[in-house]
């Protein structure tokens, strides 16, 4: 739901652009900015700057609300943590 076609999360919240969608995908994995940085080869203040963005479309404080809106919207979830199958 967070893709451009979508226009927007539920609710009122802007649309991400491509490359914003593509930061907060690898962020809410769990990777680095630093990380984040050498998978979409671009510099790691990048990264901040797009999670900034992300962080004020989607009205969320952190990282972690971030992930949690992006797993919400868009229903991926990858496989549980060793030990919580």
């Amino acid at each position: 739901m967070l893709e451009r076609a979508s226009n927007a999360l539920p609710g009122s919240h802007p649309i991400l652009s491509p490359r914003e969608i593509q930061v907060l995908k690898l962020a809410s994995r769990g990777l680095t900015n630093s990380e984040v940085a050498a998978g979409l080869n671009v510099s790691v203040h990048a990264v901040k700057f797009h999670l900034a963005a992300v962080y004020r479309k989607l009205g969320v404080a952190n990282r972690t609300e971030a992930a949690t809106a992006y797993v919400r919207a868009s229903g991926e979830l990858g496989a549980p943590p060793s030990g919580l199958e």
